[in-house]
Formats: structure tokens, C-alpha cells, sequence
């Protein structure tokens, strides 16, 4: 039997994937996860406990216990949820303790995207349409200021930047790092491209990737 057509779109933080993996799936009619919000809504509920984000055991409880009902906390959308996110992320128990939700996601018989930064190496290895979404520091960093004043949030693009590059340095600074480029994955570097250029780019991508797995 032929395995369901994932889309796996990986990406540093503000790169865009997650606003063209929500636009693949509605294009595609899937469901669709986004795995930053997993490890955002482990680090807030863990500091809602009173806890270390550097306490490795007490992360992973959080997130062996972490169901999708949880999910809906506005909370987990904040900038401090971002940065609680990276840093238990680091974990790899905690990884480990949220593979099998990702994974379960991944064996939807229709199909999913899923978007994270590990989905095609580790999540996903086997999916075949496999994106990685980046952007420069400057255009991140303009793009996540720009959404969290939005949302209200009192946030400089000075801080947002620095955030950008500490969350960088701490995610590709490691060799065991779970952000890096899958060898199959297609780049794709949204720097200069409005979002609809850089969804129609997506969308071209996938499609070239569902024309080989419809022959395979």
C-alpha cells in the first residue's frame, strides 16, 4: 500500500513555513501540525508550573502528557512561548517524548503537512514532498516583529532580532542540532518573496513531488 502523501516543511523560526504549510493544507485539503506549537505549549506549561526550562526530566513529563486538546492556549502564541519553545527543545527526551504524537499525525491515511524543524529527517524521513523554508536573520526578525505587535505584544526589532540570532546559534550551534536541511529536502529561501510568491513557489514544489509519488 502506497504511504500517505506528507508534506513535511521545515525551517528556521519566522522563516514563513508556517503560513505556507497552513496554505499547502487548505490548497491540499489536509490536516495539518504545526510542532513548534508542541514544544511552545511543553515550555509554557512547564513555567505555569513553576518550573527550570533547563530541568530536563521535568520538560519531558510535560510533554509525555501533553494531549492535542491543550493546544489552544493564546499563550503558546507569545514571543516568551518562542523562546521557551527553543530552549526545551534542546531535550532530546523531550523530542523523543513527542515523536509519537508527531509521527501518528504523519500516518493520517489522506495525508497531513506537518511543520517543525526536524519533520523530514526525523518525523517524516519517508514524506514525499519535503520543503525547507528559510529567510535571512533581518527578514525574520522583521516579519515575527511585525505579527507580535499585532498581537499587542510591547516587543523592539532590535530585541527580535537578537532573539532570532540566539535561537539560531542555540539551534545550529550543536552537532546533534534537529534543525538542518534533509539531503532530499528543496530549498527554499523566502528572503525576497512576498508570501503569495513564496506559497506559489511551495505549490510548484509539492507538485513536482506529487507527480514522481503518483508514478511511484
Amino acid at each position: 500500500m502506497r504511504e500517505p502523501f506528507v508534506i513535511a516543511v521545515d525551517g528556521p523560526a519566522a522563516s514563513g513555513k508556517g503560513t505556507i504549510a497552513s496554505r499547502l493544507a487548505a490548497a491540499y485539503d489536509v490536516p495539518m501540525l504545526d510542532s513548534g506549537l508542541l514544544y511552545r505549549a511543553v515550555g509554557v506549561l512547564l513555567l505555569h508550573r513553576g518550573g527550570d526550562l533547563d530541568d530536563v526530566a521535568a520538560a519531558t513529563q510535560v510533554a509525555r502528557d501533553l494531549t492535542a486538546e491543550m493546544l489552544t492556549d493564546p499563550a503558546f502564541r507569545t514571543r516568551e512561548a518562542g523562546e521557551a519553545a527553543s530552549r526545551v527543545a534542546v531535550h532530546t527526551p523531550v523530542r523523543e517524548a513527542l515523536r509519537e504524537m508527531q509521527q501518528a499525525f504523519a500516518r493520517r491515511p489522506g495525508g497531513a503537512v506537518i511543520d517543525g524543524r526536524d519533520i523530514g529527517t526525523v518525523i517524516a524521513p519517508e514524506a514525499p514532498a519535503k520543503l525547507y523554508v528559510t529567510a535571512s536573520p533581518q527578514i525574520r526578525a522583521e516579519r515575527r516583529f511585525k505579527q507580535l505587535v499585532a498581537q499587542g505584544e510591547p516587543v523592539t526589532y532590535e530585541d527580535i532580532l537578537a532573539d532570532i540570532l540566539k535561537r539560531d546559534a542555540r539551534d545550529g550551534g550543536r552537532a546533534d542540532s534537529p534543525m538542518r536541511q534533509a539531503d532530499d529536502a528543496v530549498l527554499l529561501d523566502t528572503s525576497e518573496m512576498t508570501i503569495e510568491q513564496a506559497t506559489d513557489a511551495a505549490r510548484r514544489i509539492v507538485e513536482a513531488a506529487r507527480a514522481r509519488w503518483e508514478r511511484s
